[in-house]
């Protein structure tokens, strides 16, 4: 992982979880989501891949662990977190006491068709062989189960500046790539089309943010991580780059 993305889910993810703690409680899972997810787009996979209770949900790429809690606290599953980068593997211990193995999505340590539903959010653009990445999950989610994605997808082919270490794909390369990896859209929304988080959650990202910034605001870590997200936020309020929630089978 280049030095970018070590910066937001290696460093920062230790930061967060330290400012999160030191909020409070009721912190943790909106500082841990940043990033990776709203409340409405989490409803909306978790509705979509009809997550049950006590059921195994592989979180793959799985940050500080907050959205695999959002949705023990919805449905009450049984979450697997896989997380390449070890800060955020033990900021994720440090918050929910999950279990969480250090490994890359494009090569997963574990059995063939071990689970019935994985999800994995803002994930995809982040890797080189996407390919993999689907094909992994495919491989440990059995006949009959749900893979839920957060893709971050560029709107053209045309070219234009990109934070570093990400690889969008276009809506063609996205339905070739699920082909070649043998998967079936089930469901399909634009993440612009859900709702705002709430504003009680906003204000605590909003003070976790400003936690930060005032602890680590000089620090290259922290200016690197900005960077990429303002270039981002930009790239989503052009509407260069859309938010795509979808659910899949195997085909």
């Amino acid at each position: 992982m280049n030095e970018a993305m070590s910066a937001e889910f290696d460093t920062i993810a230790e930061w967060t979880a330290q400012v999160a703690i030191d909020l409070g409680p009721s912190f943790r899972v909106p500082a841990a989501c940043r990033g990776s997810g709203s409340p409405a787009a989490l409803d909306w996979l978790i509705e979509n891949l009809e997550l049950a209770r006590d059921e195994p949900l592989l979180d793959c790429g799985a940050g500080v662990g907050g959205p695999a809690t959002y949705a023990v606290q919805r449905r009450a599953v049984r979450p697997t977190l896989v997380e390449p980068e070890r800060g955020a593997c033990r900021a994720a211990r440090r918050l929910f006491d999950r279990p969480v193995i250090q490994a890359s999505a494009s090569a997963l340590p574990l059995r063939d068709e071990s689970f019935t539903a994985a999800w994995s959010l803002g994930v995809l653009c982040t890797m080189s062989d996407q390919l993999a990445l689907l094909s992994e999950l495919r491989r440990v989610v059995g006949p009959g189960g749900r893979i839920g994605l957060l893709v971050f997808m560029a709107r053209s082919t045309e070219p234009f500046e990109k934070p570093e270490g990400n690889h969008f794909p276009t809506a063609d390369s996205l339905h070739d790539l699920l082909d070649r990896s043998g998967l079936r859209v089930s469901a399909w929304r634009g993440a612009n089309e859900l709702a705002s988080p709430p504003r009680q959650w906003q204000s605590r990202v909003e003070a976790v943010d400003a936690e930060l910034s005032d602890r680590h605001g000089d620090e290259p870590a922290w200016l690197l991580a900005e960077r990429q997200s303002d270039l981002i936020g930009r790239l989503l309020a052009d509407r260069v780059v859309t938010g795509e929630l979808l659910t899949l089978h195997r085909g």
